[in-house]
């Protein structure tokens, strides 16, 4: 019985799925196959019902799962512990972002951390935030940058910017001669945002819960130049955050919504009590940021 094995194990018990799982530790799926059904012959049981389209686990592999986490989480800490001695970090770290991602601070995070401790492999996710948020809760990821409309219990947070909700408009649109609009004044135009599952959605989405309003929501968009692009041609009224509509000004005309007080967050997450890696690549992602407002 190899860790190897059980980590395969791990990952498909938690994506329900080979294909998944394969790409989360980045072998093939035949490969991923191959090594637990030889895990399987080990122990003398199948771990996995394949017969569904979603596989779930046997009563065997249910019994197996929590000590196939327990062992590698002790093979991880060993690796860990001596890693604190010698000062060398090594392992793997999965760090997760938003679908888009455009903030540079986090890239320049990645490099500085890759250079400084080549021998941790870094894994890079795309993701909405409710699942990115999810993942670090259940460990698929060890950190991400999510965007947020609240700091999620239980987990740390780091929040790298803050900042309130704008209407972007094109020119020759009716609000654009205003200063600001309020939440009543969109409802008379249709609106482009982002989808469910992102920060700024939800930080929208309960700002007009809280005021009885139920605004037109015409296209949804998964990145913030894409939700531009489409209000620039006149399609609805994009709603954005102040630096996502700065990067479009040369044709929006970014409007504050008054009644939107709450800001939307964009913040690293991760769980309390995790290794070095984890600790290091906080620093450096709080540094790069840092050094970014200065």
């Amino acid at each position: 019985m190899e860790l190897r094995q059980l980590e395969y194990f791990v990952a498909v018990a938690e994506e329900r799925n080979f294909t998944r799982a394969a790409e989360r530790v980045h072998i093939s799926q035949s490969g991923v196959s191959a090594q637990i059904r030889q895990l399987e012959r080990e122990l003398g049981a199948e771990l996995f019902d394949r017969s569904a389209r979603s596989v779930t686990l046997t009563v065997a592999g249910k019994a197996a799962l929590d000590h196939a986490r327990a062992a590698l989480a002790a093979a991880g800490a060993l690796g860990q512990a001596v890693g604190e001695v010698t000062g060398l970090i090594r392992g793997r770290l999965t760090v997760g972002m938003v679908v888009g991602c455009t903030v540079t601070p986090l890239f320049d995070a990645l490099a500085a951390f890759h250079r400084a401790h080549p021998g941790v492999e870094i894994s890079l996710l795309e993701d909405n935030s409710d699942r990115l948020v999810e993942g670090v809760r259940a460990g698929a990821l060890d950190l991400a940058l999510a965007g947020l409309a609240v700091a999620p219990d239980g987990l740390e947070t780091l929040t790298v910017i803050s900042e309130r909700l704008v209407a972007a408009v094109p020119p020759g649109h009716p609000l654009a001669g205003r200063d600001g609009v309020t939440l009543g004044d969109l409802g008379s135009y249709p609106i482009v945002c982002m989808p469910y599952g992102t920060g700024l959605r939800t930080v929208f989405d309960r700002a007009c819960a809280s005021r009885g309003l139920q605004p037109v929501i015409a296209l949804q968009a998964g990145a913030a130049d894409a939700v531009a692009g489409l209000a620039a041609r006149g399609l609805g009224v994009a709603v954005l955050s102040e630096s996502m509509a700065a990067a479009h000004r040369d044709r929006l005309t970014a409007l504050t919504i008054e009644d939107a007080d709450t800001p939307a967050l964009l913040a690293l997450v991760w769980r309390g009590g995790q290794g070095p890696a984890v600790r290091e690549f906080v620093r450096h992602v709080r540094r790069s940021f840092t050094v970014t407002a200065v």
